[in-house]
């Protein structure tokens, strides 16, 4: 299915794409950063700083914690706030994708959905789904971009990922 090094990899573009959107995020002014635009998370700030903290929560079960909800999205009232903590925790996500091996990405976790509702899922599945999860948001945060009349982040496509960091 899944190898532990192909996750690495998801991973690795992963945070690429998250650079790339940060950087382009980079150019709004404060009022264009926290502007409600009626979006699943109303600004650019509040969408960045779900995905960041879906991916805290997520981490949190692996740690065997049951998280109780998201991050406020008012702690983070500027892109480098933000930047400097996601960063800051991307090491450790990294470190334990990293140290997984193949049998152990198999590995089912039991843990709480924030509404109380108990799961299981492998953690191959879980690992996947925050990768698919940052593209859905990636994908809102750059037309949020563009209703503000800035530019949009390169290109964060899989397969462009693949074209710059890959030799064949």
């Amino acid at each position: 299915m899944v190898s532990s090094a192909y996750l690495v990899l998801l991973f690795d573009f992963h945070y690429w794409s998250r650079d790339r959107v940060l950087d382009a995020a980079a150019a709004l002014s404060p009022e264009q950063y926290t502007k409600d635009l009626g979006n699943s998370f109303n600004s650019v700030r509040d969408t960045l700083v779900h995905l960041f903290s879906a991916e805290r929560v997520w981490y949190e079960r692996w740690e065997g914690r049951a998280p109780s909800g998201h991050l406020s999205a008012d702690r983070y009232p500027d892109l480098d706030t933000l930047r400097r903590e996601w960063t800051a925790h991307e090491r450790k996500m990294r470190a334990f994708v990293g140290a997984l091996s193949d049998a152990g990405l198999d590995r089912v976790y039991e843990y709480k959905m924030l509404n109380g509702t108990q799961m299981r899922a492998p953690f191959w599945q879980m690992a996947t789904h925050i990768v698919n999860h940052g593209s859905y948001h990636r994908g809102q945060v750059t037309t949020m971009l563009r209703q503000l009349g800035a530019a949009p982040p390169t290109s964060m496509d899989l397969i462009a990922y693949y074209r710059e960091n890959q030799e064949i």
